[in-house]
């Protein structure tokens, strides 16, 4: 029972910490580009086709957005 004592505001202040964390993240702005770092790893940074890439996925209409045929 005496460990209850300790282990329980020890679990809150982790939570605690994890929380702070997490808001500073967002308000940082680690989550503003989820999409870059994907490009960056397949293409060159002095390839001329990096940006023509990442246009043609925004030009195109996703697949999903279509309603699908009726039989």
């Amino acid at each position: 029972m005496p460990a209850l004592y300790v282990m329980i505001p020890a679990a809150l202040l982790i939570v605690a910490i994890a929380v702070y964390i997490f808001f500073w993240a967002v308000d940082s702005g680690q989550y503003d580009d989820l999409e870059g770092p994907a490009h960056s790893i397949l293409f060159d940074d002095q390839d001329p086709k990096h940006t023509a890439a990442v246009e043609e996925t925004k030009a195109t209409p996703d697949k999903h957005d279509k309603a699908p045929p009726h039989a």
